[in-house]
């Protein structure tokens, strides 16, 4: 059975960036990785009106009974078929990214820790802590670059949904985590550090 580890965090965080840093510090033939994002309800039967009217930084948008099925499977030694969400299109584009179980999988979501089912999952919970300013310029040029957003629709989003749903929900959720980051800490510096304490870990029961 593997060891699940968390990185939550805000939208611009960090997160992906730790997570790829903990591959690479664990080993790719040990660790695996698997975002919350890919997890995103399929909306193909709404109008894109419709869609863009979402909050997608709500709980709700996930589909957390599938990822908790996944975490399973795979703390219990199969292999996954993730599905590959279109943020473009807000749909799921009926495909799926296969994940193999490894000793060590490592999931980063911005709301892991809200949802009780995920958060005892989890043998290790990082929550990372940056200022918001800094997670809105992040978010923006992620968005635009990797997501084909508009850069003023990423920043109306931001005010409107991203930062209100931050603080009713992700930023209480640091109260779960094992450690928490900060903008003054090296991620290189963090992942050598959770490396030494994931290999200490045996999974908890249950």
């Amino acid at each position: 059975m593997g060891i699940i580890v968390g990185i939550c965090g805000g939208s611009g965080a960090g997160k992906t960036t730790l997570v790829g840093e903990l591959i690479r510090s664990l080993g790719p033939d040990r660790a695996s990785s698997v975002a919350f994002d890919a997890y995103y309800r399929d909306l193909s039967h709404m109008t894109m009106p419709e869609r863009m009217q979402v909050n997608y930084d709500h709980p709700d948008s996930l589909d957390h009974e599938l990822f908790v099925e996944h975490l399973h499977d795979l703390r219990d030694g199969r292999a996954v078929e993730i599905p590959v969400y279109d943020f473009a299109t807000h749909t799921r584009t009926g495909e799926v990214t296969v994940v193999e179980p490894k000793a060590i999988v490592i999931l980063d979501g911005i709301l892991l820790l809200n949802f009780s089912e995920i958060s005892r999952l989890l043998d290790l919970a990082v929550f990372i802590d940056i200022p918001e300013t800094v997670r809105l310029k992040r978010r923006a040029q992620r968005d635009v670059r990797e997501r084909g957003r508009d850069a003023d629709d990423v920043h109306r989003q931001f005010w409107e949904t991203v930062a209100p749903m931050h603080d009713s929900f992700v930023q209480p959720s640091a109260e779960h985590a094992d450690r928490v980051v900060t903008l003054e800490e090296r991620l290189e510096d963090v992942a050598g550090e959770l490396t030494h304490e994931i290999s200490a870990l045996r999974r908890r029961p249950g």
